[in-house]
Order: C-alpha cells, then structure tokens, then sequence
C-alpha cells in the first residue's frame, strides 16, 4: 500500500507512524513544503514553499490567512497531479488540515481514500482566545477566527474521516463533524520514556544534576512564552526560591512566540519578565532548546514538572514526562484536565494562580517521596492510553477501515 503523508513542515505528527509503515513494507511519501529531517525508506516530495499571508492593499480585509491556505492547497493539489501522472497514485492520503493543504486532494484524487488530521479548531469562545483576563475579542476578531477555519472546513467536507489527539481537541470541531473524527494521540514510546531515578544531567555551566540533588522544578515547551504559562511559572519560582534558596528551576525552551503575541516592547518574554523579577541567578537555568535525549534525562531527575497552557493543544511534552514518572503539576484547564486527574496522577492548580502554584511546588519540595503514588499513577496512565504500541494500532486500524470503505 502507497501512503502518501502531508504536512507543512517536515513529518510533525506522522513521524512514527510513517516510519512504522516504511519499515513494515508499505510504500511511504510526505508532501511537505520544507522537511527538518529524514527518515529511512520514506520519500520526502518538496513542493515550493509560499510566501505567507499578503496584507497589502489589494487584499480584502481579514483574507490573508486563507488566501496563504488556498495558495498551499494548490502546491500541494500539484504535487499529487505530477505524482499520478508518473504513475505513482497513493492508495491513501493522510494529511494536517490546519493549513490548506488537504483543501484539494479530493479534486486531483477524487476515489483516493482521505484522513483529516484535526487538531484544532479556532473559536472566539471556549478555547484560548478569550482566555486570559484582559482578553475580550471584539467583533473583528470574531469575523478573523471564523475566516481561519475555512480551509478547514473545506478539507472536512471532503475527506473520508479525521484523526484528533485527545477528546478535548476533538470536542472543538463542529458537531456535524465530530462523527467522523477518531481520537487517537501519535503516542510515546514507553520503553525510551520511562522512569530512571539514577539518571543524571551536566548543565553547561558543569554542574551535575541528580535527582533530589538538589530538587529540581522542570518547565519545557517550545518557546517561553504566555500561551504554555511561562509568566506565571516564572513568578512561582520566585516565591518558592524566597522560602525553599536549594530549589533549582531549570526552564527549557526558545526566546521566540510560538503561538499569541511578542512582549510589548518587543525582544523575548524571558528578558522581559526576568527584569521584574529578583532570582538568584544559580538557581534558575535556561539551557534554551535541548535534544530529546537530554529532555528525558531531566524528566528523570525532576522533582515536580510545571506544565501550564491555555485551552490550546495538547503539547508532547508533558505525555513524555509522565511516562518518565514526573511529578506534573499542571494548570486545571481542559486539555491538562483530560490526562491529569488531581490528587490521582498529578496535581492541578488555577492558571493564572501563581500563590497556589508556589504553594504546590513547595509542598512537593518538603515531601518529595510523599507523592510517589502519584508519579507511579501518571506512568500508568500513559501505558494504558499512549502507550506508541497501543496508539499506531489504533491508527492502522483507522486507516484500514477507511480503506476498506472506499
């Protein structure tokens, strides 16, 4: 069988299970516009990258965004034209529908099976516009969101089922769609991601962590920024320093914006807060990006693993840690809410709270071993639900139903 994967930029969530498929005999294609890595036995078909969104004059107000999704669409929808022309048409397509790029699939193949992958719907209420206190979206914000889901509502029209990470994310759809959207997260390889309380850690500085040597409070996402709680994780560890001087914050991740806006002034949200804040130096850690060997390692040896975001998707990061057996302590929002039970698996605080996060993470630091049910809980909830196993099964099922079905 020919699956053809499509994404904008590199395998993103297909990555384990394009290569699964390769390595079990299946012929195996990503359409992508850029590709941030390789993996053997599967072909990358680079289309030409288009410029982003257009704001000049000529462009209707709010059109920039699904006028770069359409020009996307037509990339890839080339692609697939060149492809069936030379005699290489995928048995399926499975493909992000976030960016236009499964906008028209269906018109060069149309009896060419389709899966959509869904993950996340934009909305002016329920998710995280309108989130945070200050944030009251008007009605040109509205008519904006609305306008970003047209390729994904086009690409929902046409495709044959989806595929969402969690119950939450799936939730955000429109009901007339939810029927055919599958939930089924990509999966973390448990065997990689497990606990080891004897691991250690070198920082560049040269110092040697291990865990509870000193206690270490963990924070992880791709940029340091408002969106994943980067502010009030910050504050908390102000507080708990002031009262605990031996806790050590190691906080990892860029200086851009992934998702909302810059600081005003501009420059990172790091420099920004930092300025207001008055930690000791040595006890606060920002080692930027790290590789995912490292990132496990400091799972390992974490004594309590911050995970803060806004009703937004779901981030790797925190599946990974709970499959090291971290001590998560999360903000009680939706998508946390999904895999994290209070009490049970983790802790959950308010996330604007940073006098309950504090309070949390100083209570962790005084007994530490107290809270082992909790992380040995968290590891089995990622083996009976995320387990990569578990979850490519789930996804070949899908694929061969949906096959089956054409």
């Amino acid at each position: 069988m020919h699956v053809a994967f499509v994404h904008r930029r590199g395998f993103g969530q297909f990555a384990a299970l394009a290569e699964h498929l390769a390595t079990s005999g299946h012929d195996v294609s990503l359409i992508c516009e850029t590709v941030d890595r390789r993996l053997p036995s599967v072909r990358v078909i680079l289309h030409r990258a288009e410029p982003g969104p257009r704001t000049d004059a000529r462009m209707a107000r709010h059109l920039g965004i699904p006028d770069h999704h359409v020009r996307i669409g037509h990339r890839v929808a080339e692609t697939f034209d060149a492809m069936v022309r030379h005699g290489e048409r995928p048995d399926i397509v499975i493909g992000h529908i976030g960016w236009g790029s499964m906008m028209f699939v269906k018109d060069i193949l149309p009896k060419v099976p389709a899966i959509g992958y869904c993950e996340f719907f934009y909305k002016a209420e329920g998710a995280d516009v309108g989130f945070a206190p200050d944030d009251n979206p008007d009605a040109e914000t509205r008519k904006r969101l609305r306008l970003r889901n047209v390729a994904q509502l086009l690409s929902l029209e046409a495709i044959d089922g989806g595929i969402s990470p969690t119950r939450w994310q799936k939730s955000l759809y429109p009901v007339s769609a939810r029927s055919r959207i599958a939930v089924c997260h990509e999966g973390v390889d448990t065997e990689i991601f497990r606990p080891d309380r004897s691991a250690s850690l070198r920082l560049p500085d040269g110092r040697l962590l291990k865990a509870g040597d000193p206690p270490i409070i963990t924070f992880v996402a791709r940029d340091l920024e408002p969106y994943r709680g980067f502010p009030q994780a910050l504050a908390a560890a102000a507080k708990v320093i002031r009262q605990n001087p031996e806790a050590l914050f190691v906080f990892v991740g860029g200086n851009g914006v992934s998702y909302g806006t810059q600081p005003p002034g501009g420059g990172s949200w790091k420099d920004a807060l930092l300025a207001s804040h008055d930690i000791p130096p040595d006890r606060i850690v920002f080692p930027g990006a790290i590789s995912h060997d490292l990132l496990r390692k400091l799972y390992q040896i974490s004594t309590a693993h911050i995970y803060l975001t806004y009703p937004f998707v779901l981030s790797w990061s925190v599946i990974e840690a709970m499959s090291c057996g971290a001590l998560i302590i999360g903000s009680d929002t939706p998508p946390v809410q999904e895999i994290v039970r209070s009490g049970t698996n983790g802790l959950l605080v308010p996330f604007f709270d940073t006098d309950a996060l504090a309070d949390t993470i100083l209570r962790v630091l005084q007994k530490p071993e107290d809270f082992l049910p909790l992380r040995i809980a968290a590891r089995k909830t990622i083996e009976n639900r995320f387990r990569l196993v578990d979850c490519l099964s789930r996804q070949k099922a899908l694929i061969n139903s949906v096959v089956k079905a054409a």
